[in-house]
């Protein structure tokens, strides 16, 4: 086992908050891109950009203390922790990366 089991509390207090961040970066992310960006664009109206970019950035680098906090207690390489990084800059590529890492930590828990 990777980790002792008396941290296994710890550890999914770490996920659920790294599946809430995910959720909101990402929520934010895809407001930002299909709704903030046209309107700014294509209709001269940036306030959505402005409501959701600003968030979704400070946000974002949660994610990133949240994605390195539970990593380092499952024991993720660094190519792993990367893709989580990246996850974040792409339209619904954040929930994907959440699904895949809640079942990775879910079946390292289950070890």
């Amino acid at each position: 086992m990777p980790f002792d089991v008396a941290d296994i509390p710890t550890i999914r207090k770490s996920l659920l908050f790294y599946r809430i961040m995910a959720w909101v970066v990402g929520v934010l992310l895809v407001v930002l891109v299909l709704i903030g960006m046209p309107l700014k664009y294509l209709a001269g109206n940036g306030l959505v950009v402005t409501i959701t970019g600003v968030p979704h950035g400070w946000l974002y680098m949660v994610l990133l203390i949240t994605a390195y906090d539970l990593g380092r207690r499952v024991k993720w390489s660094l190519k792993w922790f990367l893709a989580i990084m990246f996850a974040g800059t792409v339209p619904f590529l954040s929930f994907v990366a959440e699904h895949f890492a809640t079942k990775d930590v879910r079946a390292k828990l289950a070890a």
